[in-house]
């Protein structure tokens, strides 16, 4: 591909993002936002969270050794962190550093 496709394309992802992130400040300025939009607000970090747990573990094979115990880990790393920390980022990343170290530490 050349350069100046690419630098249009990233540009234009960087816009659309932009906008995407200005929209609800400019709609909701003088309002309050929507019922829907404050259920979506609360639940949608705990619901993709889950989503991502479950996808993360649907190829592990909990009969044959090391019994997924390394992935346990991880999930339990993300909970213990994310209680303590209650930000979800960091539960990912943490969680997610935890996991790689005991993959190269067992592996």
């Amino acid at each position: 591909m050349e350069t100046g496709y690419i630098l249009g394309m990233i540009a234009v992802m960087a816009i659309a993002n932009f906008f995407t992130r200005l929209f609800p400040f400019l709609f909701f300025v003088r309002r309050e936002p929507p019922p829907w939009i404050l259920f979506l607000e609360k639940w949608f970090p705990p619901v993709i969270m889950t989503i991502l747990v479950f996808y993360s573990l649907q190829h592990v094979d909990f009969a044959v050794a090391p019994h997924g115990t390394l992935e346990m880990l991880a999930v339990s790393s993300t909970i213990a962190l994310h209680l303590v920390m209650k930000n979800y980022l960091v539960s990912i990343f943490g969680s997610t550093l935890i996991y790689m170290a005991l993959l190269q530490l067992a592996g």
